[in-house]
């Protein structure tokens, strides 16, 4: 899989935009702030449905427009797909298929993308939203349909919470609640799905996680990754530093060998509901469910988060985002995802740098972004563009004396 070409009307800061790709590596080279990074996010919008730096999409419609537009080109082998999203600033967004309109969730199915950024160091080191976003959007690439659940149990957990504000206000009490019974339904349903799926993830990320790190790193110290999850009697949102509990610790927020099983999980969720409820009356919050659970990550046995160095918080950011690629490998019948490095390049030392470049190159397509184009390795500088205030400039271009793309 590769993207052809790009476009944009009233995406960031480009009024409008046209850029062509090829197979390999392609190298997007300017000074900070001129609009490298917008390119990247556009092509892994199609993806995930969201930006890698913003939660809502209205920070990427560009300034005084009430809409920006966002086409991709996309061939597989001999196959040709167009992909189109109208991002509304007020509203809800539009997707268009080869011209025909579609669901923006269906846009997934078709794109393909792995983005790595210097904000993922936020995976290791932020609160557990960090985690469960990094999750969740390798679990919509996974599986498509994921983001329809996700999405349904956001509007659930909306609803549920705001009937406990409402209870909490009016001084009513669980038992004259009946309509949240409804509400814990809907709650344990959608729930449960998200756990499977995520715990279902973790494990199939184990072993390409544990190759990743060693390939970046050049040592072994035994990454591991499992879920803490708020069904298990404790609250990883609660608490910032989660994980520190660390390999093997007897904290009920990183219980071991959750299970996996919809009944049993359905059973746990709602001994946790009814466990919780008084608190929740209380705080006016719904304190169960996957919105509360933590990815603890783990090296040498300590969490990351707290312990690791910076080069090895490094190595397990790079390591989650490279064993993402190759699970996508592995099951995609469209080829290879669609690799993105956003300044990545420039945050580390000489031989990660090195070593990254060797995992990435045999990719199909692989995109890069820079300040500064000697912090590229020369196997990824095989077609280089210049960008400079929201201008597209190929370098061939540029030899001959400039022009827009």
């Amino acid at each position: 899989m590769i993207v052809e070409q790009l476009s944009l009307v009233d995406f960031r800061n480009y009024a409008v935009a046209d850029v062509t790709l090829a197979v390999g590596a392609n190298v997007f080279v300017g000074r900070n702030g001129q609009g490298k990074t917008n390119l990247a996010e556009a092509i892994g919008y199609f993806a995930t449905l969201g930006s890698h730096r913003v939660s809502q999409d209205a920070p990427m419609v560009r300034d005084g427009a009430d809409a920006a537009i966002v086409r991709m080109r996309l061939a597989y082998g001999e196959r040709r797909v167009l992909l189109e999203s109208q991002l509304n600033r007020i509203g809800s967004n539009k997707a268009r298929v080869n011209g025909s309109p579609v669901k923006t969730s269906e846009l997934p199915r078709y794109a393909q993308v792995v983005l790595f950024a210097p904000e993922d160091l936020q995976i290791v080191r932020a609160d557990p939203s960090a985690r469960r976003r990094f999750a969740d959007q390798l679990l919509i690439q996974r599986a498509p349909r994921m983001a329809g659940v996700l999405g349904d149990y956001d509007r659930v957990l909306k609803q549920r919470t705001a009937l406990l504000k409402s209870a909490r206000a009016r001084g009513i009490r669980g038992d004259a609640l009946s309509t949240l019974d409804v509400w814990d339904d809907k709650l344990v349903a959608l729930g449960t799905d998200i756990i499977r799926a995520r715990l279902a993830l973790a494990a199939d990320l184990a072993g390409p996680v544990a190759a990743a790190y060693t390939a970046i790193a050049g040592e072994d110290h035994r990454p591991e990754l499992e879920w803490a999850l708020s069904i298990g009697g404790g609250d990883p949102e609660d608490d910032v530093d989660a994980g520190a509990g660390g390999a093997g610790s007897s904290d009920p927020r990183a219980a071991p060998s959750p299970p996996a099983q919809a009944a049993e999980i359905q059973a746990q969720f709602r001994a946790a509901l009814a466990d919780k409820r008084a608190a929740e009356l209380d705080r006016g919050l719904t304190l169960v469910g996957p919105h509360r659970d933590d990815l603890l990550l783990r090296v040498r046995g300590l969490p990351v988060k707290g312990y690791a160095s910076h080069g090895e918080s490094w190595s397990v950011a790079l390591s989650l985002r490279l064993a993402s690629a190759e699970l996508l490998r592995a099951q995609s019948q469209l080829g290879d995802p669609i690799l993105i490095l956003d300044d990545v390049f420039a945050e580390l030392d000489a031989d990660r740098r090195a070593r990254l470049a060797a995992l990435v190159e045999g990719y199909e397509q692989v995109v890069v972004t820079a300040a500064v184009e000697a912090d590229v390795p020369l196997a990824l500088r095989a077609r280089t563009v210049r960008v400079v205030a929201g201008t597209i400039i190929a370098e061939d271009e540029l030899e001959e004396g400039g022009s827009d793309v």
